[in-house]
């Protein structure tokens, strides 16, 4: 496994993430001190919908990287470049299908934002400034792909994050000086054409040769893209439906100011799930070369060590997040913004659930095995709707956000969590995966457990930041409990460790010893040896 290149698109994402977290963070609290929590909330609906129209990406970012994986590693430039071309025609198609359905959900967008009549900004304007900017990106998508696949991701992460700190800078300015949603959409689509423009020059010094070749794929080559494609569009459904329908669900059920609130809550934990991520994803193009280059036994050592990573950050930083969540919120959004605590409960667990999918599809995409759970994502996608519509109705009004929440919880424990290890250890471990699913939903219980005990121990001041230290060190000290138990019941996990140490004890020997080697020569370069020293 190329381990150099995954630390450097680790370290780099993890960088520019921390930054753009503060950033959006900032952002969002000018956006409702000076156009208010409603804006707020409209926001977050235009940016749930218009990830329902991505659902026309078919998931073709993940098949293109994981098809150039082998052409790479072999040095056929040529398959390279057919592949490219493809995927360059196919995400045209994919922007002029997005700009269609966006135009045409246009005339529902007052259902869809439940006292909208509250804002003074025109619906139909800021959501068709929303869909040119989603649009654009797809100009360029493929070289992005491109750049990926030559696992050189911290790439792109500098070019889209630099871009997304700009857009951020300028919307901050257009919300101080103009006080306008429709300036602040504007300076959105600025920095998407700048990152255009820099991933277009970069591609073609880099690529170059690549991009100009001109071969077309063969037709078995072809079926096999279509087939992934296909796969990964099922994926993205399933996706799209899960992780967006709550906010759309709650906008037109409940109303946008408590979906403002909500998309406080949901804000920070999916920016800490972005920023934890990342020591996943960027890793999808290096575990995809090690997956073709290894033994099916050595993948499958590498998946515990990750599955166990995947529980370590989560229980920590998940518990972290309930301790301290009501108190951020009031630091960094202002006050009567909270949330019941049964909310923001269901909200911990809920991510922290989906969140222990990580190392499973990293895995997934990484081998390709989408393709065997492609149906999957549909009965996800439906049944997470339905649950959510149904607790809505069903639910006491002071928990109906909750019922919406526990939809998605069953949906993950019920679909996600067993089909998607059954087909990763089928297809690509070539190993049954009974032992998995009892590690993982004992996990869970016991994360549930811990939580329920970390509810009943944090305390109250009157001072935010003192309640938010002393909790967050509760949550921290409670943690310890679970991650304890989850490193003594994997060898794999302490094997990888202790190799790791090993690893960096031979590389700290061998660097005193160049050192001193080094040290040496250059005395006798200079003619001052011991011998001459004593003379």
């Amino acid at each position: 496994m190329d381990k150099k290149k995954g630390i450097i698109n680790v370290a780099t994402s993890l960088v520019f993430k921390f930054v753009l977290i503060i950033l959006n963070i900032i952002v969002r609290r000018f956006i409702i001190s000076y156009i208010g929590n409603e804006i707020n909330g409209l926001n977050s609906l235009y940016i749930s919908i218009l990830d329902v129209l991505s659902v026309a990406e078919l998931g073709v970012g993940s098949a293109i990287t994981f098809c150039m994986y082998k052409p790479i590693v072999e040095g056929d430039d040529g398959q390279v470049a057919a592949l490219y071309k493809l995927f360059v025609k196919l995400y045209l198609i994919i922007g002029g299908i997005i700009a269609v359905a966006g135009c045409a959900i246009m005339p529902a967008l007052p259902y869809l934002a439940k006292d909208y009549q509250t804002v003074s900004d025109n619906l139909y304007l800021t959501f068709g400034l929303m869909l040119v900017s989603v649009i654009i990106s797809y100009f360029f998508s493929a070289k992005t792909s491109l750049i990926n696949a030559y696992k050189n991701n911290y790439v792109t992460t500098i070019i889209s994050s630099l871009g997304q700190i700009l857009q951020c800078v300028l919307q901050i300015v257009a919300l101080v000086v103009f006080k306008s949603f429709t300036a602040f959409l504007v300076c959105r689509i600025i920095a998407i054409l700048l990152q255009w423009l820099v991933t277009e020059f970069y591609a073609r010094r880099k690529y170059g040769h690549i991009i100009n070749i001109k071969q077309k794929l063969d037709d078995n080559s072809r079926k096999e893209v279509t087939k992934n494609v296909k796969a990964m569009f099922m994926h993205k459904i399933g996706g799209v439906l899960v992780n967006t329908a709550d906010s759309i669900i709650i906008s037109a059920f409940i109303g946008i100011a408590i979906l403002g609130k909500y998309s406080n809550y949901t804000t920070i934990v999916a920016a800490m799930v972005s920023v934890l991520a990342l020591c996943f994803t960027p890793l999808t193009s290096v575990v995809g070369h090690m997956f073709v280059e290894s033994s099916e036994d050595a993948a499958h050592r590498y998946f515990k060590f990750f599955y166990t990573v995947n529980f370590l950050i989560g229980t920590v930083f998940f518990l972290g997040y309930y301790a301290v969540i009501d108190n951020l919120v009031t630091i960094l959004f202002g006050g009567n913004l909270e949330l019941a605590k049964t909310i923001s409960f269901v909200i911990t667990l809920n991510y922290f659930i989906q969140f222990m999918r990580q190392s499973a599809l990293l895995f997934r995409d990484a081998t390709g095995t989408f393709y065997y759970d492609r149906w999957k994502p549909i009965f996800e996608g439906l049944l997470n709707i339905a649950l959510s519509i149904l607790f809505v109705l069903i639910f006491p009004e002071q928990y109906n956000v909750v019922g919406v929440i526990v939809a998605t919880i069953i949906t993950n424990l019920l679909i996600c969590h067993i089909v998607e290890p059954y087909v990763l250890y089928k297809h690509a471990f070539k190993r049954k995966a009974r032992s998995y699913y009892i590690r993982n939903y004992l996990y869970i219980l016991m994360f549930a457990a811990v939580l329920v005990a970390l509810n009943f121990s944090m305390l109250s001041f009157e001072n935010q930041w003192l309640e938010l230290l002393v909790n967050g060190c509760i949550a921290v000290a409670i943690a310890v409990v679970p991650c304890v138990i989850a490193i003594l019941l994997n060898r794999d996990f302490i094997y990888y460790v202790k190799r790791l140490f090993a690893t960096f004890k031979v590389h700290i020997t061998k660097k005193a010893s160049q050192s001193a080697t080094d040290d040496s020569a250059a005395r006798e370069d200079s003619g001052e040896t011991d011998e001459g020293r004593n003379i």
